[in-house]
């Protein structure tokens, strides 16, 4: 892979802290805390519980912004972006063409309401716009 070298490892690892900081922030009372348990059908014991073995799903999640964002970065370099806006551009059109479809894809085949794919899709195209910006903006 000839673009690995331009793959700015700060500006990924910044994308990916982004991401999970709004991700704390959408799912967080101040946000969609209350409508996203609703949807889920969780109970106050059940997100609890699930509270308690969350450590290795942050971890997981914080090496899938890691390698969203390496690989928006590798997309970045081959489109030889170098603006801010191109990278909002190419975060959303990454977000219809993959997160947004698989979504609600997924969505369709679960037993979840169309209000839940709402709530997620809402948060990946909020970051994957911020990845695009910071990778395609930061030289």
């Amino acid at each position: 892979m000839q673009y690995l070298h331009f793959i700015n490892i700060w500006a990924v690892i910044v994308s990916a802290v982004v991401a999970f900081a709004v991700g704390a922030v959408w799912y967080s009372p101040l946000l969609f805390a209350k409508q996203w348990m609703q949807v889920h059908g969780y109970t106050p014991e059940k997100l609890a519980a699930m509270q308690k073995q969350s450590q290795r799903a942050y971890a997981v999640s914080f090496v899938c912004f890691l390698v969203m964002a390496a690989v928006m970065s590798l997309l970045v370099a081959i489109t030889h972006m170098n603006a801010v806006t191109a990278g909002i551009k190419l975060g959303a059109l990454c977000w219809v063409g993959f997160a947004a479809t698989i979504g609600l894809t997924a969505n369709l085949y679960s037993d979840k309401p169309l209000k839940a794919f709402y709530i997620d899709a809402g948060y990946q195209l909020v970051y994957f716009i911020l990845m695009g910006a910071i990778l395609a903006g930061w030289h």
